[in-house]
């Protein structure tokens, strides 16, 4: 399989509305094919694993090219050096977002939330909390760690662009749904927030709180869930 064959099985594929949808995350029009993340998920099982395969597909400079390569990338064949790379190329929530979750998340995840979460950049900062939203689903977290994050949340959440707005208030509510006491403590920060003379922190910590005092403990599920959804009525 070769790339220019990737790029042309890819504009065969493309509509015009996902490739609106793309462009509305931010990602330039002359950067999108326009392909369905579901049908990119099924290409990106076809593809070789081979990283410098992956990289020249990445360096198409295509949005839907560069989601193939962090699908089908291994988290143990990332180098600290494509790391960084990859990171100073992404221009758009959705993809920072599967980068963090496909592949950081399965590395050594918390240096690049203590290296990132104060960052100026604006999609280094998101991955930060990005991060920390996905650690909380992913690894089992002790009380210790669970308030580290929290401090960091508190302390790093004054930045009013609404993609890192909205990272922040996802990290505190997957935190709250670790547990009771999770919850608690998650509830308290975004009440703090919420009392803030910060505008950003004050949007944080009402978004918040629209979800983390729904939180109920459901029989058969280790996480909280809202008492919102069809599990957690049962359960109220």
């Amino acid at each position: 399989m070769k790339i220019d064959e990737i790029v042309i099985h890819l504009q065969e594929q493309a509509s015009e509305k996902y490739k609106n949808n793309v462009i509305k995350l931010g990602t330039p029009a002359e950067n999108t094919i326009g392909v369905a993340t579901t049908d990119l998920r099924k290409i990106a099982r076809k593809l070789p694993k081979e990283p410098e395969f992956l990289l020249e597909l990445w360096d198409t400079g295509y949005h839907e090219c560069k989601i193939l390569s962090v699908l089908a990338l291994r988290p143990k064949d990332v180098t600290e050096e494509m790391v960084e790379k990859l990171m100073t190329e992404i221009v758009s929530w959705d993809l920072c977002d599967l980068f963090c979750k496909n592949i950081l998340i399965k590395k050594d995840f918390d240096q690049y939330i203590q290296r990132w979460v104060s960052e100026e950049g604006l999609y280094y900062k998101r991955a930060a909390f990005t991060l920390i939203a996905s650690t909380s689903v992913h690894a089992t977290l002790s009380e210790e760690e669970i308030q580290k994050y929290l401090q960091l949340i508190q302390a790093q959440s004054n930045d009013d662009r609404i993609l890192v707005k909205k990272s922040v208030s996802w990290a505190l509510r997957e935190l709250g749904k670790t547990n009771e006491t999770a919850k608690e403590l998650s509830i308290l920060t975004a009440e703090e927030l919420l009392a803030s003379e910060n505008k950003a922190q004050q949007w944080i910590g009402k978004d918040a709180l629209k979800e983390l005092v729904t939180l109920v403990k459901v029989s058969g599920r280790q996480r909280l869930i809202s008492d919102k959804s069809k599990m957690g009525r049962v359960a109220k």
